[in-house]
């Protein structure tokens, strides 16, 4: 069965994943507040390579909080007082204009500006100076801006996305914007990669290699390119995830007979156990306090989601609900649980909001996989099959809206979402 290398992360044949050059973004659902607003072409956009307005409203809409209003014919800029009861009429709440124009050294100066036209106010705006290939971060820069404004929430449009692909017999490694667009190849490989984790201040994606004819966990300096051997022990080595300090990196490891957690520090060296049993532990991940950790044991007969301090300790068992969960994600504010259930032989997303332990089936497809919560806790991404392909879809945390992020050539899988960047 394809999920139990999730479980073991040790098989080698891997599904055969097409590499993807290009996205696109199809939402689907509805949220259940949505707010209206108008995003206006941006003066001079049509002159360069990106349409600002287009990735902005782009960006609002797959968040599930907004609902674009139709702005066409509009002629504004972010220095243009809008005709706010106009823009009442259209049913709109808020209004974004701006203007994008080529600077004497090259770069691009992108303006814009928010109204509230409900009331009538200014609600500020910003400008960025940036080369051309840095024009779509600024769009989504534009949308963090209008998110956090309008819904008093930080945006996590202009973070970033790691996930995995193949093609023929070559593996690789992508970065891409959050949207999916722009992806970079960081590694390529003729043997498999596994379980990419961003590291908590975005410079160093943790993963799994089988160069070695086995499992081996590596970090990779996304800037430089640089790698770094952690885990090369006998036996499997796999499943990192980083400490919210950067500091220690906890691993699955059979050195010493199974499959164990183990904790080492993220420049290498020896590893310490954090638990003393027989039975498979695997896929750790810890909270956003660094005091504990969620991960997948077969203990109790069937793989199930508990949880332990990070130090190692007794472990509490998670999830109830289901005989067989696995690939927890943890929200950065704490408050769910995001996990793979197989219910009916059909591998479906499930959210657990943890204070509670309600528990909600988020999909509707049939062999999701790898979840990863934006770093605003908002929206999840994780990897399914879609009309016989794998995709990535994003899903805000109650179902309800979704969006496609699937090109035209292949298939990918093993999404990993990275933390807020710095501006």
């Amino acid at each position: 069965m394809m999920k139990k290398r999730i479980l073991l992360c040790l098989l080698v044949g891997m599904t055969c994943l097409p590499v993807l050059a290009q996205f696109r973004v199809e939402v689907s659902g509805v949220g259940l507040t949505q707010l209206p607003i108008a995003v206006s072409a941006f003066r001079g956009q049509d002159s360069v390579p990106q349409k600002i307005a287009a990735i902005v409203q782009a960006d609002l809409e797959r968040s599930g909080q907004f609902r674009g209003v139709d702005t066409a014919g509009a002629a504004l800029d972010e220095g243009t007082r809008p005709d706010v009861g106009l823009w009442r009429q259209k049913g709109a709440d808020s209004l974004v204009t701006g203007s994008v124009s080529r600077l004497a050294d090259g770069r691009f100066d992108v303006r814009f500006r928010l109204w509230d036209v409900v009331r009538g106010q200014d609600l500020g705006g910003q400008s960025y100076a940036v080369t051309q290939a840095d024009l779509r971060l600024s769009a989504h820069r534009i949308a963090d801006y209008i998110y956090e404004k309008l819904t008093g929430d930080k945006g996590a449009f202009s973070t970033r996305i790691t996930y995995v692909t193949k093609v023929a017999q070559q593996y690789q490694l992508w970065v891409a914007d959050a949207d999916g667009e722009n992806a970079q190849s960081a590694l390529a490989s003729p043997e498999p990669i596994i379980s990419p984790a961003w590291s908590p201040n975005g410079s160093q994606i943790a993963y799994v290699s089988f160069e070695s004819r086995k499992p081996v966990v590596y970090t990779h300096d996304v800037a430089t390119g640089k790698r770094r051997l952690i885990a090369n022990f006998k036996g499997s080595n796999s499943a990192p995830a980083w400490s919210p300090d950067g500091r220690t990196l906890a691993v699955t490891l059979s050195r010493d007979g199974g499959s164990q957690l183990y904790a080492i520090d993220a420049g290498g060296g020896e590893p310490r156990r954090l638990a003393q049993n027989s039975s498979i532990d695997t896929e750790p991940v810890f909270t956003r306090d660094g005091k504990s950790l969620y991960f997948v044991s077969d203990r109790g007969g069937a793989p199930q989601i508990y949880k332990m301090p990070a130090t190692g300790g007794a472990a509490e068992r998670v999830t109830f609900t289901g005989t067989y969960n696995i690939s927890p994600a943890i929200s950065s504010d704490g408050r769910w649980l995001a996990y793979i259930s197989r219910v009916s032989g059909a591998f479906k997303l499930h959210v657990m909001e943890l204070a509670s332990g309600a528990v909600t089936a988020i999909t509707d497809t049939t062999a999701d996989e790898s979840p990863s919560f934006a770093p605003n806790s908002r929206l999840i991404v994780y990897a399914t099959q879609s009309q016989g392909r794998e995709a990535l879809m994003t899903t805000t945390v109650d179902g309800k809206l979704k969006a496609r992020l699937a090109g035209q050539n292949g298939d990918i899988r093993e999404p990993d979402w990275g933390p807020f960047q710095k501006q």
